[in-house]
């Protein structure tokens, strides 16, 4: 059974009694262009959409600066209408520090992948939500280098074929992975923790409302705020493009698994979110089972 949390569930023996219709803007004002260099496939894309739309939706446009990490990710720097900072590996959280510091007001936020966050700068980002610094960290996590061919990562599961674990990651000799978010979510300056995808459309608009959950958090001047997003990599995983949305939900979803690890001072562990999650998905199909969703 899929521990993946499900959107609503639409009634399809029917045709809708209401033509096709735009209901808003297909692409957001801050994205300077659809075009991207990304393999096919790639889930950043949309993780950076996700970003866009939330800056716009909260009005924070005029605000926002961005420590931007390296990766396949930064690209997005001269695509996005958005103040940034370019940093050395691993450093963003403390490069954004010393720009929240100085603009006190501004929305400052980071953007890294799980090679750049978990790997060379694991002390940056702890060291920064232990501070209780009133930022944003948003970590892109596909469990692999992709900027350099698809090595294995600290994020990397138990299983995974990548460049350099051919037969698999195995705890023996690689160890385990390290589910960041919920070293984050114990720390006292940690205000808002969730972990979000991109795999299909209801989780981009769960991962866009995180998104906006944490800037919001950051507005209140609560404390640190994080949003880890689950991404595609086809290349990467060495499979067909296609198949990249599945293989996320059945690799690093399975492991780390999506929902709200701190909200409202309350801490879940990826332990309760998956028995949270594997309930919802029994409730629902009980309901199927007898005819339909309930109200």
């Amino acid at each position: 059974m899929s521990t993946i949390p499900l959107g609503p569930v639409l009634d399809t023996a029917h045709a809708p009694g209401d033509g096709a219709r735009v209901v808003e803007p297909k692409t957001p004002a801050l994205l300077l262009t659809n075009h991207h260099h990304l393999c096919p496939g790639c889930g950043e894309p949309l993780a950076i959409r996700a970003i866009a739309e939330a800056i716009e939706d909260l009005g924070l446009v005029d605000t926002a600066v961005c420590a931007l990490g390296i990766g396949c990710y930064t690209s997005f720097g001269s695509t996005v209408d958005i103040d940034l900072v370019q940093c050395l590996h691993g450093r963003a959280p403390s490069v954004a520090t010393g720009v929240k510091r100085m603009l006190p007001d501004a929305t400052v936020f980071t953007l890294q992948g799980d090679g750049d966050m978990v790997n060379e700068g694991l002390q940056e980002v702890l060291h920064t939500a232990a501070r209780g610094e009133s930022l944003t960290a948003v970590l892109v996590n596909n469990g692999v280098f992709g900027e350099t061919g698809g090595h294995m990562t600290a994020t990397s599961v138990l299983g995974q074929r990548t460049k350099n674990t051919i037969e698999g990651r195995d705890a023996e000799y690689h160890g385990y992975p390290i589910l960041i978010g919920d070293l984050i979510a114990q720390l006292e300056g940690a205000a808002y923790v969730a972990r979000g995808s991109v795999h299909n459309a209801g989780a981009v608009a769960r991962t866009t409302k995180m998104v906006r959950r944490a800037f919001e958090t950051q507005r209140r001047r609560e404390g640190f705020s994080f949003v880890e997003i689950l991404t595609m990599c086809p290349t990467g995983w060495f499979i067909p493009t296609g198949e990249g949305p599945d293989y996320l939900a059945s690799t690093l979803g399975e492991v780390h698994i999506m929902g709200e690890l701190k909200a409202d001072g309350q801490i879940r562990t990826t332990e309760e979110l998956h028995a949270e999650n594997v309930r919802k998905a029994a409730e629902l199909e009980a309901q199927l089972a007898r005819g339909g969703l309930e109200d």
